[in-house]
Protein backbone atom coordinates (compact mmCIF):
# COMPACT_ATOMS: atom_id res chain seq x y z
CA UNK A 1 0.00 0.00 0.00
CA UNK A 2 1.30 3.66 -0.87
CA UNK A 3 1.42 6.41 1.64
CA UNK A 4 -0.67 8.21 -0.59
CA UNK A 5 -3.62 5.74 -0.24
CA UNK A 6 -2.77 5.21 3.45
CA UNK A 7 -3.36 8.72 4.18
CA UNK A 8 -6.42 9.48 2.04
CA UNK A 9 -7.81 6.24 3.96
CA UNK A 10 -6.56 6.91 7.08
CA UNK A 11 -8.56 10.62 6.58
CA UNK A 12 -11.41 9.19 5.97
CA UNK A 13 -11.56 7.11 9.19
CA UNK A 14 -10.99 10.32 11.12
CA UNK A 15 -13.44 11.83 9.23
CA UNK A 16 -15.92 9.35 10.00
CA UNK A 17 -14.58 7.73 14.13
CA UNK A 18 -14.71 11.88 15.24
CA UNK A 19 -18.16 11.62 15.82
CA UNK A 20 -18.08 8.56 17.36
CA UNK A 21 -15.27 8.95 19.48
CA UNK A 22 -16.71 12.40 20.63
CA UNK A 23 -19.20 10.50 21.74
CA UNK A 24 -17.50 8.60 23.79
CA UNK A 25 -15.49 11.12 25.24
CA UNK A 26 -18.85 12.88 26.30
CA UNK A 27 -19.83 9.69 28.14
CA UNK A 28 -16.50 9.21 30.04
CA UNK A 29 -15.85 13.39 30.65
CA UNK A 30 -19.36 14.51 32.04
CA UNK A 31 -17.48 17.82 32.25
CA UNK A 32 -17.62 19.85 29.21
CA UNK A 33 -14.18 21.84 29.50
CA UNK A 34 -12.09 18.90 29.82
CA UNK A 35 -14.18 16.31 27.07
CA UNK A 36 -13.44 19.64 24.36
CA UNK A 37 -9.74 19.32 25.84
CA UNK A 38 -9.45 15.58 25.78
CA UNK A 39 -11.32 15.97 22.09
CA UNK A 40 -9.13 18.38 20.77
CA UNK A 41 -5.66 16.42 21.74
CA UNK A 42 -7.88 13.56 20.03
CA UNK A 43 -8.07 14.96 17.06
CA UNK A 44 -4.66 16.97 17.17
CA UNK A 45 -3.02 12.96 17.21
CA UNK A 46 -4.95 11.81 14.19
CA UNK A 47 -4.20 14.77 12.17
CA UNK A 48 -0.45 14.61 12.96
CA UNK A 49 -0.46 10.99 12.28
CA UNK A 50 -1.75 12.40 8.45
CA UNK A 51 0.45 14.56 8.13
CA UNK A 52 3.31 12.06 9.24
CA UNK A 53 2.13 9.77 6.43
CA UNK A 54 1.37 12.95 4.15
CA UNK A 55 5.53 13.91 4.52
CA UNK A 56 6.52 10.62 4.31
CA UNK A 57 4.99 10.42 0.78
CA UNK A 58 6.24 14.27 -0.38
CA UNK A 59 9.66 12.33 0.62
CA UNK A 60 8.86 9.43 -1.93
CA UNK A 61 7.36 11.82 -4.55
CA UNK A 62 11.10 13.98 -4.24
CA UNK A 63 12.83 10.55 -4.89
CA UNK A 64 11.00 9.39 -7.63
CA UNK A 65 10.69 12.54 -9.68
CA UNK A 66 14.69 13.01 -9.31
CA UNK A 67 15.29 9.44 -10.31
CA UNK A 68 16.85 8.42 -13.82
CA UNK A 69 14.97 5.58 -15.01
CA UNK A 70 11.94 6.97 -17.36
CA UNK A 71 10.39 3.92 -14.95
CA UNK A 72 10.27 5.78 -12.22
CA UNK A 73 10.44 9.09 -12.50
CA UNK A 74 7.87 8.62 -15.44
CA UNK A 75 5.20 7.52 -14.46
CA UNK A 76 3.13 10.19 -13.09
CA UNK A 77 3.80 12.29 -16.53
CA UNK A 78 2.25 8.81 -18.58
CA UNK A 79 -0.99 8.55 -15.81
CA UNK A 80 -1.44 12.11 -16.87
CA UNK A 81 -1.09 11.72 -20.84
CA UNK A 82 -3.78 8.53 -20.23
CA UNK A 83 -6.33 10.57 -18.56
CA UNK A 84 -5.48 13.23 -21.32
CA UNK A 85 -6.22 10.29 -24.35
CA UNK A 86 -9.03 9.02 -22.32
CA UNK A 87 -10.72 12.56 -22.24
CA UNK A 88 -9.70 13.15 -25.77
CA UNK A 89 -11.29 9.56 -26.85
CA UNK A 90 -14.34 10.28 -24.41
CA UNK A 91 -15.26 13.99 -25.50
CA UNK A 92 -13.94 14.34 -29.50
CA UNK A 93 -13.08 10.79 -30.52
CA UNK A 94 -15.92 8.59 -30.09
CA UNK A 95 -18.89 11.20 -31.11
CA UNK A 96 -16.74 11.89 -34.43
CA UNK A 97 -16.40 7.78 -35.04
CA UNK A 98 -19.82 7.30 -34.00
CA UNK A 99 -21.68 9.80 -36.10
CA UNK A 100 -19.04 8.27 -39.14
CA UNK A 101 -19.72 4.88 -38.32
CA UNK A 102 -23.90 5.53 -37.96
CA UNK A 103 -23.84 6.28 -41.62
CA UNK A 104 -21.69 2.66 -43.01
CA UNK A 105 -22.11 0.03 -39.83
CA UNK A 106 -25.08 1.31 -36.98
CA UNK A 107 -24.82 -2.06 -35.34
CA UNK A 108 -21.17 -1.53 -34.80
CA UNK A 109 -20.70 -0.42 -30.96
CA UNK A 110 -17.95 1.52 -29.61
CA UNK A 111 -16.39 1.13 -26.53
CA UNK A 112 -17.07 3.01 -23.40
CA UNK A 113 -14.46 4.29 -20.95
CA UNK A 114 -15.15 4.79 -17.00
CA UNK A 115 -15.57 8.36 -17.25
CA UNK A 116 -15.87 8.45 -13.40
CA UNK A 117 -13.02 6.75 -12.71
CA UNK A 118 -10.88 9.01 -14.92
CA UNK A 119 -12.00 12.21 -13.84
CA UNK A 120 -10.93 10.98 -10.11
CA UNK A 121 -7.71 10.25 -11.36
CA UNK A 122 -7.65 13.34 -13.08
CA UNK A 123 -8.89 15.65 -10.21
CA UNK A 124 -6.02 14.11 -8.08
CA UNK A 125 -3.40 14.51 -10.32
CA UNK A 126 -4.42 18.28 -10.97
CA UNK A 127 -5.39 18.59 -6.66
CA UNK A 128 -1.50 17.73 -6.39
CA UNK A 129 -0.38 19.97 -9.23
CA UNK A 130 -2.61 22.86 -8.04
CA UNK A 131 -1.08 22.49 -4.64
CA UNK A 132 2.49 22.49 -6.02
CA UNK A 133 1.86 26.18 -8.29
CA UNK A 134 0.21 27.26 -5.22
CA UNK A 135 3.36 26.64 -3.95
CA UNK A 136 5.48 28.24 -6.77
CA UNK A 137 3.27 31.54 -6.57
CA UNK A 138 4.47 31.83 -3.23
CA UNK A 139 8.18 31.05 -3.34
CA UNK A 140 8.17 28.28 -1.06
CA UNK A 141 9.54 26.21 -3.88
CA UNK A 142 11.29 26.75 -6.90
Amino acid sequence: MNLEYGANMVSNIITTLLPILGDIVDRFFPDKTEAAKVKAEMEFKLLETVNTINLGQIEINKQEAQHRSIYVAGWRPFIGWACAAGFMWAFLGKPIVSWIIAIYDPTLVLPELDIDGLLEMTFGMLGLAGLRSWEKSRGLIK
